[in-house]
């Protein structure tokens, strides 16, 4: 649910800057990503209870935001697609290490996840997913630390030309935690 305690916060103070009330704070303002919230994200990490979360999204990582979530997890859990939509693409990097970038159904989102200690079997770019499917498992490659496997796990909003890479990134945990 996006009305966190921090979203009432917002809404009452643009309410009183506005001066108009909080009906139209509401209307000029709205839910952040509401056609996100339509999603009904998944936890990507199979059987984690989504109280355990942390948010993560705005700490530093050397100089920039990290603007995504760590999800700890044992090695080799299965992570799982948050949401129905296609594999975008296969990666691996120096920092996220084995990657997979996938689109929800109307690519106006890409949903990533890193750190992976192997792709789940038969994964393939441009294959269909279905929300709850295996598309790997919790690790710690690329520039993770060996002794804390993890998922990085990020959302970015499309741009108009749907690159998989860029994006203008969504902090995950209000869409995970309200489960």
């Amino acid at each position: 649910m996006w009305w966190t305690s921090a979203r009432v916060a917002t809404l009452a103070i643009a309410a009183l800057v506005a001066g108009t009330g909080l009906a139209i704070a509401l209307k000029s303002t709205g839910a952040p990503n509401d056609d996100l919230a339509a999603h009904r994200l998944l936890v990507p990490v199979k059987g984690l209870d989504p109280h355990r979360l942390v948010d993560n999204f705005s700490e530093a990582r050397g100089s920039h935001r990290h603007e995504a979530l760590d999800i700890m997890a044992p090695r080799g859990t299965p992570v799982v697609a948050v949401d129905d939509g296609s594999v975008a693409k296969l990666f691996r990097s120096k920092a996220g290490g084995i990657t997979v970038y996938q689109f929800d159904p109307g690519e106006r989102y890409a949903y990533y996840y890193a750190h992976l200690d192997r792709y789940a079997q038969g994964i393939a770019e441009g294959m269909r997913l279905k929300r709850g499917d295996v598309i790997g498992y919790v690790g710690s490659t690329g520039n993770a630390a060996a002794n804390a496997p993890h998922l990085h796990f990020a959302i970015f909003r499309l741009g108009p030309e749907r690159q998989w890479w860029k994006g203008a990134a969504v902090n995950p945990y209000p869409y995970l935690a309200a489960r």
